[in-house]
């Protein structure tokens, strides 16, 4: 059973993939919800939104150029309670490839290693094959766990970059 769906069309700027949703995002049935949770105000902070939505607003971020998705579908909880093999990176290059956004944001460095296979910083990554003409990005968590390593750098990078595609 798929925890949240997957927020995707065709012709979007910039697709997040989390590693799964969070306990409280899978109680309220809606991304990025829990207390403390960045990625709402970083979406508007770096120019991707016209202003904050609530998770509650999830289901219209396609109108914002914005898809939403996780490398687990049918898991929840925090990263160390998600088995690896929940992790299905074949489904994920399936559906973004489906859709071909120009850019494939992980919101954690721990997503973006999982599906890059190595090592990745935060920012634009120099190149990804499976995905041909979409831009990879890695992120800092927006996770309130996460919060004293947070750096707004990265995401504000991503919104220039959109803003000037």
């Amino acid at each position: 059973m798929t925890v949240l769906p997957d927020r995707l069309a065709p012709g979007l700027a910039v697709v997040f993939c989390g590693t799964a949703p969070g306990r409280v995002s899978a109680a309220r049935g809606h991304y990025y919800a829990g207390p403390g949770n960045l990625f709402w105000p970083m979406l508007a902070e770096a120019g991707l939104t016209p202003r904050r939505l609530r998770p509650e607003e999830d289901a219209q971020v396609t109108a914002y150029g914005i898809g939403l998705t996780d490398l687990a579908k049918d898991a929840s909880g925090g990263d160390h309670e998600i088995p690896r093999a929940a992790y299905d990176v074949p489904r994920l290059l399936a559906a973004v490839g489906a859709v071909r956004p120009r850019a494939l944001a992980f919101t954690s460095l721990t997503a973006g290693r999982l599906v890059l296979g190595r090592r990745a910083g935060a920012g634009m990554q120099a190149r990804f094959g499976p995905l041909p003409g979409t831009v990879v990005w890695v992120l800092p968590s927006p996770s309130g766990r996460a919060r004293g390593r947070f750096d707004a750098g990265p995401w504000r990078a991503l919104g220039d970059w959109v803003r000037a595609a």
